[in-house]
């Protein structure tokens, strides 16, 4: 038997003899039980640092912060060796990739034969949601690697407090993890971690076990697992089964000048501002935004009928290139202290850099890039290319305590009682800057059909296609998508349920010839200002084809120059042919799902075009 190198803290038998088999499987050198504390955290961060594995930045400038790179196959979500394993193939649906449950694992169990061979083994208990709130859940992560362990200390609450909550024998989703068999030299010698080559990585979730086994990857949401795996693919079907709703939604609190809150959600696909939206700083006086999370929410029915969220995560994952003091200033103070940095470039100050952090170089300065190798400004490679000294996906954890948006209540374990969802793509033309539904079915009508146009820049579809990404939930729900759309429309006829109203938003709308008609960012608190009055019934608005618009003198632009009324115009018109090809768009997306799609989200679309033919 492998020995344990800690007290075990738990008398959970169940959970006990879990680890012990995995270890026997694994052949670990020892077992460690992970306690969540500061001192911990610190330790492994250290160990790291003297194995070569991480760089310590500039105590100064990144007060407790460090620097990884992993291994150039190894720096994304892999969609395509990501499985939904559900004991029939017809439960997986169409956008998910399947294999037979008791097939994969045989092939699984024989990759991690041996696997953590040198290394040691942690168990990582952890909870997503406040510890002891009655929306959140608890999960135990199995994995041999410790950069794993500091993430999941930084993106949920780890430690003996949440084994306190867990009992002699609570429910817990278990979370096998391992980045492959050892190298044959040993683990690292160039400062990147291990992993395995692109044909033996799997992350796999088991739906009707609530299992997560994930192999040959180090890196982000497929090794921690409490992140996409658990908060979504697991935990929608979980949603599913239970009544209550896993979200890939921002979670945002709005206080106007009197005092007076609102809670507002909002899905949004990939580059689509979600987290600027989350930590948004309004532009209209009086006005204030608090994140209480910026990429999942988890809701429940409260005794009022209304939906309350949690934020499932701890902290932040957040996208680093491109983020900069200008376009998202409390998410570069979030990541100024206790920040784990992976893909990002080092400066000769001991700092990080990146494409689009707004922080000049020094003439001539040399720096590290992502990949270990030195690099210096107007760099191409051997096609004449521009050399990236941060990968494109170089990310930042940063802890949710440390961002001053921070809501004060973020952590409040009975949730945050919800008013609206937000949906949005990023489309130049058709879609206006704001709408709101007719009816809680046209709203999911609405959040089915989300996407961003493709540019030219996309090889593999044609420029100007509509890339649907419904819900924002395409690569992260557990389930059939059809049977996904039916579980929100169930939601909204649970009795005495006070829904949120369901509102869609494009900031990306373009002119004819490529100029920006809304400027976005701390300028979209305006739009949130009528949402917040539609939510109280006010705000004004029109009745059209598509759903309720604002009236061309609705939106507040007090000291918005840069808007004129003829944009405004623009921005607010029903374009009523384009609306009709969109509807044709739609149809050819809803029929990817066959016999499962929801009738009623059918008899929608035929509504909308009925109206827009009336116009």
């Amino acid at each position: 038997m492998v020995k344990h190198l800690n007290a075990i803290p738990t008398k959970h038998a169940k959970l006990v003899k879990w680890v012990e088999e995995w270890a026997e499987l694994c052949e670990p050198n020892g077992i460690y039980w992970c306690d969540g504390t500061n001192t911990e955290y610190y330790a492994l961060c250290e160990e790291m640092v003297q194995s070569g594995l991480a760089t310590r930045l500039n105590s100064k400038l990144r007060p407790d912060c460090v620097l990884f790179r992993s291994d150039p196959s190894d720096v994304a979500r892999v969609e395509a060796r990501t499985y939904i394993a559900s004991e029939k193939q017809e439960d997986a649906g169409p956008t998910n990739n399947w294999i037979a449950p008791a097939e994969l694992k045989a092939t699984m169990r024989e990759l991690y034969k041996g696997c953590m061979h040198g290394r040691t083994m942690y168990v990582i208990p952890y909870s997503m949601g406040p510890v002891g709130s009655n929306i959140a859940k608890i999960g135990v992560e199995i994995t041999d690697s410790a950069y794993v362990v500091i993430n999941m200390h930084v993106m949920t609450r780890v430690g003996n407090k949440v084994l306190e909550v867990l009992g002699d024998d609570g429910e817990f989703v278990p979370c096998i993890h391992s980045v492959g068999k050892p190298l044959e030299n040993g683990e690292s010698d160039n400062g990147i971690w291990p992993c395995a080559p692109m044909e033996k990585k799997y992350i796999a979730q088991f739906p009707e076990t609530r299992e997560i086994w994930s192999y040959g990857s180090g890196y982000g949401g497929n090794a921690i697992l409490g992140k996409k795996c658990l908060a979504l693919r697991i935990a929608t079907v979980q949603a599913r089964d239970e009544g209550w709703m896993a979200e890939h939604m921002l979670i945002l609190k709005l206080t106007n000048p009197e005092g007076k809150v609102k809670y507002v959600t909002g899905a949004f696909p990939s580059a689509c501002g979600k987290t600027n939206l989350a930590m948004l700083i309004p532009t209209i006086e009086g006005w204030k935004v608090e994140t209480v999370g910026d990429d999942i929410a988890w809701m429940k029915f409260g005794k009022d009928g209304r939906l309350y969220a949690i934020n499932p995560e701890n902290g932040f994952f957040g996208v680093a290139p491109g983020t900069s003091m200008q376009s998202n200033k409390n998410a570069m103070l979030s990541c100024r202290q206790e920040t784990i940095f992976t893909n990002c470039a080092l400066r000769e100050n001991g700092d990080i850099w990146w494409e689009g952090i707004d922080i000049d170089l020094e003439p001539g300065e040399k720096l590290i890039d992502w990949k270990g190798n030195v690099w210096e400004a107007g760099q191409v490679d051997a096609d004449g290319k521009p050399v990236k000294a941060a990968h494109p996906n170089a990310r930042f954890s940063a802890r949710g305590r440390n961002c001053p948006a921070i809501a004060p209540n973020w952590e409040d374990p009975a949730g945050v009682p919800i008013d609206a969802f937000l949906f949005g793509g990023r489309r130049p033309s058709t879609l206006p800057l704001v709408y709101q539904s007719l009816s809680w079915e046209h709203g999911v009508m609405i959040g089915s059909s989300v996407g961003s146009e493709v540019t030219a820049a996309a090889l593999d579809v044609k420029a100007g296609t509509v890339r649907r990404d419904p819900f924002a939930m395409l690569p992260f729900c557990g389930y059939h998508m059809a049977d996904y759309f039916a579980h929100w429309l169930e939601i909204g006829k649970v009795a005495g349920a006070k829904l949120p109203k369901i509102f869609c938003v494009n900031w990306f709308r373009k002119t004819a010839d490529g100029r920006w008609l809304w400027p976005g960012f701390g300028d979209n608190s305006r739009v949130l200002k009528w949402i917040f009055e539609r939510c109280d019934g006010e705000g004004k608005a029109q009745e059209t084809a598509i759903g309720y618009m604002p009236t061309e003198d609705a939106i507040d632009r007090t000291g918005l120059d840069s808007v004129s009324d003829a944009d405004m115009k623009e921005l607010l018109a029903l374009d009523v042919e384009g609306w009709k090809k969109e509807v044709a768009s739609i149809r050819e997306h809803y029929a990817k799902f066959g016999d499962k799609m929801p009738k009623e989200l059918l008899a929608q679309l035929d509504a909308l075009e009925a109206r827009l033919a009336k116009c």
